[in-house]
């Protein structure tokens, strides 16, 4: 049985925009929402909303039996978007029978501010009445490509090369989402890592190797507990090799 209608949040992010290109074949009824229209939604509903304000919401969430929440904010009001207007949105949820929630591998023990908040959420959203499940992901491929190996410098990649990826590919984490809406709610469920666990050097020479490029790499090392936690792997998942997709795949073919 299909649910009445489903509502995707961030609808104009990389996973937002994910699952929109995953959904548009289905049979379910999709409400899509944002404080900006996504460009070629196609018969999708989308109300303007804003976690921020609170303003939208209530008719955002209206007659919506599912939602997958891709909204986030890692740079700017990330406190006030992850937790004080997450917190304000469950409070609004009492009525949806599956909540869907994507996270991050590793937050619990990478010292970065935005991972300490998505944990944050993550307890918000247990400790609510709210059926739900969570499921991290490791990063995506076109995360680490465009943000660590998008500009060489003096035609060299300066990277901390020895810390490690096990990228995935967004739209194969889109999917594997939306095959949890007509599941029941399982609270933290399993984590979805990439094929592969790469050193970021590996992933650089990769990289020059698919391009044909002149760049060299320069690894330099950092000091520091968040260097050391991806350096040790904290932001992979060993055994949870489930994206079929692989980082050479995503370079050669931009497949995402």
């Amino acid at each position: 049985m299909l649910y009445l209608r489903i509502l995707v949040t961030g609808s104009t992010g990389q996973l937002g925009s994910a699952l929109l290109n995953q959904l548009k074949g289905s049979d379910y009824k999709v409400k899509v929402t944002s404080r900006r229209k996504p460009e070629g939604i196609g018969h999708f509903d989308w109300v303007y909303s804003d976690l921020l304000s609170g303003e939208g919401l209530d008719d955002a969430i209206k007659d919506v039996d599912v939602i997958i929440h891709a909204a986030t904010s890692p740079i700017k009001n990330s406190k006030n978007i992850e937790v004080t207007g997450f917190e304000n949105f469950l409070s609004k949820l009492q009525h949806i029978k599956h909540f869907i929630y994507p996270s991050i591998v590793g937050i619990e023990e990478i010292p970065l501010k935005y991972y300490k908040l998505k944990y944050e959420a993550e307890e918000l959203l247990r400790n609510s009445s709210i059926p739900y499940t969570t499921v991290r992901a490791t990063q995506f491929h076109g995360f680490v490509e465009n943000l660590l190996l998008s500009k060489p410098l003096f035609k060299r990649y300066v990277i901390p090369g020895s810390i490690k990826f096990q990228s995935v590919s967004v739209g194969e984490f889109a999917e594997h989402l939306i095959d949890l809406i007509n599941k029941d709610p399982q609270g933290r469920t399993n984590d979805f890592g990439g094929p592969d666990i790469m050193t970021l050097r590996e992933m650089a020479e990769l990289k020059i190797k698919i391009n044909n490029e002149t760049n060299k790499v320069l690894s330099i090392s950092l000091p520091g507990k968040l260097y050391k936690s991806f350096r040790d792997g904290k932001n992979t998942c060993y055994s949870r090799k489930v994206g079929k997709i692989t980082f050479e795949e995503h370079l050669g073919n931009k497949i995402d």
